[in-house]
């Protein structure tokens, strides 16, 4: 039961560290083999993360096609635990499509941000900040970006070692620089 669960992780960690096909093998054994064996627990976590390697390898369609299914799981099943992380990683793809969908893709994110505030997720919240930061960079608000960040960032008080930390501490710094 859980072999199935490990490939899943090992394939995705794989695919982020450079080793696309490999990984991509891995992911799609672990799925299929969750399927055949009918496991239904951590469903939309393992498609996000299927999700995400698609966007890593260059197939953000695909990626998205994934988390339509993993947001009607989401829908019929109530495993809400990470759906923040869902609609930052739709938000995320929709920019990288060949013709990116800014303002759905900014409507993901927000969606995103209120998911992680209302489930008191304050590392989603901190992924999607970093995402919705970005974005509003690119397109001329900076300063509602720096906000935005810097209200999430400073509410942690430890873990700065980890790397959703490192990135925000060093957006926030290059944006005040």
């Amino acid at each position: 039961r859980y072999i199935e669960h490990g490939r899943i992780l090992k394939g995705w960690a794989l695919v982020m560290q450079g080793d696309a096909a490999t990984g991509m093998t891995h992911i799609q054994q672990g799925w299929v083999a969750v399927q055949r064996a009918d496991l239904k627990l951590y469903r939309p976590y393992f498609l996000a993360l299927l999700a995400e390697a698609y966007g890593q390898v260059g197939q953000p369609e695909a990626g998205l096609s994934t988390l339509e299914e993993a947001l009607a799981l989401v829908a019929t099943t109530e495993e809400r635990w990470w759906e923040a992380e869902l609609h930052r990683l739709k938000g995320e793809l929709l920019l990288r499509l060949p013709r990116p969908d800014i303002l759905q893709a900014r409507a993901c994110l927000h969606q995103a941000l209120e998911v992680a505030r209302r489930q008191q997720a304050k590392t989603l919240e901190l992924r999607t900040a970093l995402s919705l930061s970005r974005l509003w960079q690119q397109h001329g608000k900076p300063d509602q970006a720096r906000q935005l960040l810097t209200e999430v960032y400073g509410w942690f008080t430890e873990g700065f070692e980890t790397p959703d930390l490192q990135e925000a501490r060093a957006w926030l710094e290059a944006s005040t620089g």
